[in-house]
């Protein structure tokens, strides 16, 4: 297959269903490969590492959206957007991160483990429940889901009445990190507005009646007047906050049990504490990652042999990087014990995840127990995964559990 051949596959349903075959073609062409004058698509690590931590290559901001969509700012989603931390370049985005980074400290994660550990339990209790006379348990909404939705509102906190209805709001919203057209920008933006709506009514009680949550913090910061979070800033970052707080983890639970179920040894592996959960969680992140790609504008440079013009785009692709045989042994298999890990799938550099240490600790908490809680945990039928590409996941992964 040329170049050409493979990324008309990719964008094809088929290939969302499947890239890894595809990005194995790639990475017979190169580690980086021409989509269009001076524009690549990196698909080897070490290039794609290079990218993400060269201050040189910058994310799309405001100045970029006046370059290619002059109509930007009658978009709700785009408002926002601009504001996030996933769209800020120097000097806005380490003014910004620092201050949201605060709910992410290692010591702050690392007490969350017993919340996380009363979770899961409890969870777990209701799919033994439903399950109990054999019928099917939706394990995408009623765990995948509902795990990190209520830790990242316990953190933010939001009323737990509240949560059930982000879920909708929040799969509308991730259209606008995708590649096709499946989600109309109306849609898009009415989840963005109602979001908005939500969390400046929240905003508003906490003022009113501060609590010992992450909002009530960052209110303190926004209304202090120092200048180093805006009420706006503030409010649009609570948005990604939330989506982004458990919609990859949602596909990392998803990701991660769908493997299992297609190879019992590597989940028997995780219960006879043959495989430590953190090792188990970092493969599953290497081998069908959450987040599939990534993208920065470019400077006259080259990138994996290929030439890049100023302006231009570059996608970097986390999941072909993570299946790239010139860094890992047999990239295919999936080995939770393997010496080469490290996976791409949180980015790296100015912009790393910065849930990443979050996202681990809930996998972590969360596979072994649920494996050992449900030994003979199989499919009840097939799993229907998203029309997706850049966020990669399941809508419906029924098993049962009795």
């Amino acid at each position: 297959m040329d170049v050409t051949d493979v990324l008309a596959r990719l964008s094809s349903p088929e290939g969302r269903a499947d890239p890894y075959p595809l990005y194995a073609a790639l990475h017979e062409i190169g580690e980086a490969v021409e989509t269009g004058p001076g524009e690549a698509m990196v698909v080897g690590y070490d290039a794609i590492n290079s990218v993400l931590r060269d201050p040189g290559f910058r994310v799309s901001d405001a100045t970029r959206f006046d370059e290619t969509y002059p109509g930007w700012r009658a978009e709700p989603v785009f408002i926002q957007c601009v504001d996030w931390i996933l769209s800020l370049n120097e000097p806005r985005h380490p003014r910004i991160r620092s201050v949201i980074a605060r709910a992410f400290t290692p010591r702050r994660i690392a007490s969350l483990e017993p919340a996380i550990t009363a979770i899961v339990d409890e969870l777990l209790n209701v799919m033994a429940d439903r399950g109990a006379d054999g019928s099917p348990v939706e394990f995408m909404h009623d765990f995948a889901y509902l795990l990190p939705v209520t830790v990242i509102c316990e953190l933010l906190g939001i009323p737990e009445a509240d949560r059930e209805g982000f879920r909708p709001l929040a799969r509308d919203l991730t259209g606008f990190f995708e590649l096709t057209d499946t989600h109309t920008m109306p849609a898009i933006n009415a989840a963005a507005t109602g979001l908005l709506d939500y969390f400046t009514s929240l905003a508003a009680k906490r003022r009113a009646d501060p609590g010992d949550d992450l909002l009530s913090d960052l209110l303190a910061v926004s209304d202090s007047g120092s200048g180093k979070l805006t009420s706006a800033e503030l409010l649009h970052n609570l948005t990604l906050l939330l989506f982004a707080g458990f919609e990859t983890t949602k596909n990392l639970l998803g990701n991660g049990l769908h493997i299992v179920l297609r190879d019992p040894p590597s989940g028997a592996a995780v219960t006879g504490r043959l495989v430590p959960p953190s090792a188990f969680v970092e493969e599953v992140l290497r081998f069908d990652s959450p987040a599939q790609l990534t993208t920065r504008i470019g400077y006259d440079t080259e990138v994996g042999g290929v030439r890049v013009r100023s302006g231009a785009e570059v996608t970097t692709v986390l999941g072909a990087g993570n299946r790239d045989p010139r860094r890992f042994a047999d990239p295919d298999r999936f080995d939770p014990m393997r010496t080469d890990g490290g996976s791409l799938s949180f980015g790296g550099g100015a912009h790393f995840c910065i849930g990443a240490a979050l996202a681990r600790l809930e996998g972590a908490v969360a596979f072994p127990r649920l494996l050992n809680r449900f030994p003979k945990i199989a499919m009840a039928g097939e799993p229907v995964r998203r029309d997706r590409f850049v966020l990669r996941g399941f809508d419906e992964l029924p098993v049962t559990v009795a």
